[in-house]
């Protein structure tokens, strides 16, 4: 417009390049202050790794590694390596097809495998812990394996037919681009779909009878899938249905008919629907099978004639087996003991066993099988893995502030006497409708032998009894996430779990807005707290447009940019907005120098004030004794936000 003032570019470069500067100083002195730290706590880090090793070489098993069956063939990696066995032959006689190392990436894991239906070609993604986007290598198998084509910043991709791949490019933690790329005759590499929503994220999958490649572009509320025919690859992809506000789906395919995942209809949980392919639109759904009220759907897997579902209700694991050839519905109730369980990757798709592992926090994984035939559940007893029995588990329903009631898992050894002096440690996430990570960490069962209570707050906002449960605790209801949380907390202190001075509470990343908002508002109701990547800077985070996630984070948090109300409400709970001198428990937090997540900077900024609030507190209040807390930073140079390798975690 004419008469507007341009902004000098002097004074803007001046001001990013002293925020640069300050950034700088304020990650030496962090790093300074944990090298003079460290060595305090060397003896007892010695002591726990040698444990953790000890456990860890007790209870492995490969269960984690990458599998897949394709008629006669079993491809598997271990180590870095991948193999080629025969099905009936055992992993003993296996071949070793190539190496990490072979294709000169050393320091890289491998993430995902796809092989063609042919079984000419392979594709794998590589990744390096330091960063989130995977190279993608294409090798042709053979006598000589020899190296087809290397995709950088690859994030998913499937074979649609013998010699066409279609993969999905990320930058910046977006994925909003689907090529594809063919092999012999003519290659060539084509965009086929661009998602314009920066709200979207856009990922693949092949149907189980591999008749459709889906492009699937899904939001935190709503979604939209293409179809491309894998009998026609070169065709464009068909839409199933457009997207619709607060509507979720995913697609499955069996005899000409779309099997379909679905949030649509009331209530908005997820629910089996079926249409023909010819006529996909939602008009056309038909319900198949609906979810009880306040269950969690964790997996589903599509066979020949059943489908299987894996359920959460009331802290309890099941599995649920449709029959589409009988049309019934089989429940079975997992072990008590079991809080996670994961599919056996890739199974057959006309198989009669479906292969699932069930661990817990101090449970290592245990492998069990379902047959359709015999419709019933058989434990593989093939590991000699000594089951802890000295542990109890106890669920519990702590009461919120509006009545509602909030599952609490327990730990604890059973030989503890006197519970009320042990010392307890307290998990909580509560966002993105993600439930809290329950599978076996063998610092866990550490804690468990010397003592410790571990407890689990599945408070509002995660999604441990479906997807209202999320929608309560997102957005405008966050504070009930902590309404529950602190509930939790009361409820064990007044049953004997342990009190607030031997309490510690852990969080990782957005499990930290939660956490800090506690330590905030009630800091008396425990000791210390340990956070990893945490987020504690909502408000200055969300008013930063640039940032990679924030445009698609507004689902979950709110947009303060263009909504005064949400930009109140972020700052009545926001971690980094409320410090105020008090006695603050003590805080260690581990933090990353490149976390493309999580800005540094606003870790740096949250420490340096939690202990400037915390001095200005004990200096205020010179009583005898009197306590300053611990607020401790140890930033990685290395490593990123996302779970990582046992090596690292380890180190953690």
């Amino acid at each position: 417009q004419e008469g507007t003032k341009v902004p000098s570019k002097r004074t803007q470069n001046t001001s990013i390049v002293t925020s640069d500067l300050l950034h700088k100083n304020l990650l030496k002195s962090e790093q300074k202050n944990w090298n003079s730290i460290s060595p305090t706590y060397k003896a007892m880090t010695k002591r726990i790794k040698e444990k953790l090793e000890e456990l860890h070489n007790m209870y492995t098993l490969n269960s984690g590694s990458l599998r897949m069956r394709l008629g006669e063939n079993v491809y598997f990696e271990e180590n870095g390596c991948i193999f080629l066995a025969k099905a009936d032959d055992g992993e003993g006689n296996a071949e070793i097809l190539f190496t990490v190392e072979d294709l000169g990436f050393s320091d890289a894991f491998i993430q995902r495998i796809r092989i063609s239906p042919d079984q000419r070609y392979m594709a794998i993604s590589l990744k390096s812990e330091n960063s989130e986007e995977a190279t993608c290598v294409i090798m042709k198998l053979g006598n000589l394996v020899v190296v087809e084509k290397v995709i950088p910043s690859v994030f998913s991709f499937e074979w649609a037919a013998n010699d066409v791949l279609y993969y999905t490019t990320q930058k910046n933690l977006k994925c909003q681009n689907v090529f594809m790329t063919t092999f012999t005759y003519q290659k060539h590499t084509k965009l086929v779909y661009t998602e314009q929503d920066a709200r979207f994220f856009v990922d693949l999958y092949c149907t189980k009878d591999r008749r459709f490649l889906t492009i699937n572009s899904n939001s935190k509320t709503s979604s939209e899938v293409w179809l491309v025919d894998c009998r026609h690859p070169f065709e464009p992809p068909a839409l199933v249905q457009a997207r619709t506000t607060g509507v979720i789906y995913h697609i499955e395919h069996r005899k000409d008919q779309l099997y379909i995942l679905t949030t649509y209809g009331e209530p908005a949980e997820y629910k089996l629907m079926k249409a023909p392919v010819a006529s996909s639109g939602k008009e056309n759904w038909q319900l198949v099978y609906a979810l009880e009220k306040k269950t969690k759907l964790v997996d589903f897997e599509m066979f020949s004639d059943d489908c299987v579902m894996f359920l959460k209700n009331a802290g309890h694991l099941y599995l649920n087996v449709i029959s589409f050839v009988s049309h019934s519905v089989q429940s079975i109730k997992l072990p008590t003991w079991a809080c996670e369980f994961e599919l056996e990757s890739h199974p057959e798709l006309t198989t009669s066993t479906c292969y699932f592992q069930l661990s817990s926090p101090v449970h290592p994984p245990k492998r069990f099988a379902y047959s359709f035939k015999e419709n019933n559940l058989i434990e593989q007893a093939v590991q000699e893995v000594p089951i802890i029995t000295n542990c109890h588990t106890t669920r519990l329903l702590a009461k919120s502030k509006d009545e509602t009631l909030v599952p609490i898992t327990v730990f604890h050894n059973k030989n503890s006497k006197e519970l009320h002096r042990k010392p307890l440690l307290v998990h909580v996430y509560g966002a993105y409708g993600i439930d809290l990570n329950m599978s076996f960490k063998e610092e866990k069962l550490m804690l468990i032998e010397e003592g410790w209570i571990l407890a689990y707050c599945h408070v509002r906002g995660g999604g441990e009894q479906g997807l209202g449960w999320h929608r309560d605790g997102c957005q405008h209801n966050k504070l009930k996430g902590l309404h529950d949380l602190r509930a939790c907390i009361r409820l064990l202190h007044q049953l004997g779990f342990s009190q607030p001075k031997h309490t510690a509470l852990a969080a990782a990343s957005a499990g930290g807005v939660l956490a800090g908002a506690l330590s905030n508002t009630d800091p008396a109701l425990i000791r210390a707290m340990v956070l990893q990547a945490p987020f504690v800077d909502v408000l200055n985070t969300m008013m930063k447009t640039h940032l990679p996630l924030t445009i698609e984070e507004q689902e979950e948090w709110g947009n303060p940019l263009e909504d005064e109300k949400c930009m109140k409400y972020i700052k009545s709970y926001c971690p980094y907005q409320n410090i105020k001198p008090q006695c603050y428990p003590s805080v260690f937090i581990t933090a990353y120098e490149n976390d493309e997540r999580i800005p540094l900077t606003g870790i740096l900024q949250y420490v340096q004030k939690l202990r400037k609030a915390a001095l200005d507190h004990a200096s205020r209040t010179s009583k005898k004794g009197n306590w300053i807390p611990n607020i401790i930073l140890d930033v990685h140079a290395n490593g990123s936000h996302c779970d990582s390798s046992w090596e690292h975690s380890l180190n953690q």
